[in-house]
């Protein structure tokens, strides 16, 4: 319910609040905002926008984001995904061409993983027994996987190595 996840905002408002050392109204004057509002929101009577929201994070010194999350404006992995889009765009020592593409990077990885959620545990794996691990299974190697995200091929797979020369592969058992 709405009122439930305006109580909870508020309590973590005030808390949030006390830990700062602020009063109520050194904090509404550092928001913008009136003592009496600032008041009801920690009270759980007001639900607050969110543009209310980011001022009082600004003030607070927190990430808007969380207060977006105890307000049920943001799902909790959404509110994660934001904050490391921001760090990445923040950083300074990377140009941004590089962070481009390390946000095109996190994006791949983030719908990969999402595919492999969505895989039921009774996918066969390529010697027909179920997996129980929830993972999705495939037909690439582990040295390929590697490979297809920039990395170095497995040295155990079929074809040169690192260093050149051809790689081994076991035996195959005989029947």
């Amino acid at each position: 319910m709405a009122s439930l996840n305006v109580g909870n905002l508020g309590e973590y408002l005030r808390e949030q609040r006390r830990s700062a050392q602020l009063s109520l109204r050194q904090l509404a004057d550092a928001a913008g905002v009136s003592n009496p509002y600032l008041s009801q929101i920690e009270r759980g009577l007001r639900k607050p926008s969110a543009d209310i929201l980011q001022q009082l994070a600004k003030a607070l010194r927190i990430s808007a984001e969380t207060l977006y999350v105890q307000a049920g404006m943001l799902d909790e992995r959404e509110r994660e995904e934001l904050e490391t889009r921001a760090v990445i765009l923040a950083d300074p020592s990377i140009n941004e061409r590089q962070k481009q593409v390390l946000l095109q990077i996190y994006e791949s990885f983030r719908k990969e993983n999402a595919l492999d959620t969505e895989s039921t545990e009774s996918t066969q794996s390529t010697d027909g027994k179920k997996r129980t691990d929830g993972r999705k299974t495939t037909e690439r190697t582990a040295g390929a996987d590697v490979a297809a995200a920039g990395g170095f091929q497995d040295t155990a797979a079929d074809g040169p190595t690192a260093d050149g020369g051809a790689a081994t592969s076991p035996a195959e058992p005989s029947h």
